[in-house]
């Protein structure tokens, strides 16, 4: 049993290629490399705090470390939704920041062969694919793969940092 541990530790690295946690909003679905993912806790309190940018709900105490919470949908230029009970917060580490995803549902953590994945087509070039770097393939279905350091901008970044 022992040798079993020590192996998952040691191909952790290749266990997590290609596995991406997958995410609704409204209709479409998403995926984050799981790699980025380090928890998935419901919805709960969140703290507002001023002058923050409107995607960025505020903060939660989680287990005592304060985490920045952005609305998903507000940052995807969608219309707001009330949260309910399978409204779910994805905390990612982004550049060695937490931060709480707020997305409308969670799905399932897929495994997406690299051959089923594929550059998004270049549609309005430079402009609103800043963040999906791939498309993936799941049967009929098309997840889009979000690329986690661009959700937000170095400035951005550096903005929640010192609002925290």
């Amino acid at each position: 049993m022992e040798n079993s541990t020590e192996f998952l530790l040691e191909g952790e690295e290749d266990t997590q290629k290609g596995r991406f946690l997958t995410f609704s909003l409204d209709k479409e679905s998403y995926g984050i490399e799981i790699k980025h993912v380090t928890e998935i806790i419901g919805i709960q309190e969140i703290t507002e705090i001023p002058e923050l940018p409107q995607y960025v709900k505020g903060i939660i105490n989680l287990r005592g470390k304060i985490i920045p919470i952005m609305d998903v949908r507000i940052r995807f230029k969608k219309e707001p939704r009330e949260y309910n009970d399978r409204t779910c917060v994805i905390v990612v580490d982004i550049k060695n920041i937490s931060i709480g995803l707020v997305v409308d549902r969670v799905s399932e953590v897929l495994t997406i062969p690299e051959q089923d994945i594929v550059e998004p087509p270049q549609m309005n070039k430079g402009h609103g694919n800043r963040y999906v770097r791939k498309i993936g393939k799941v049967g009929s279905d098309v997840k889009l793969l979000l690329d986690c350091e661009k959700l937000l901008t170095d400035d951005e970044l550096e903005d929640i940092r010192v609002g925290m």
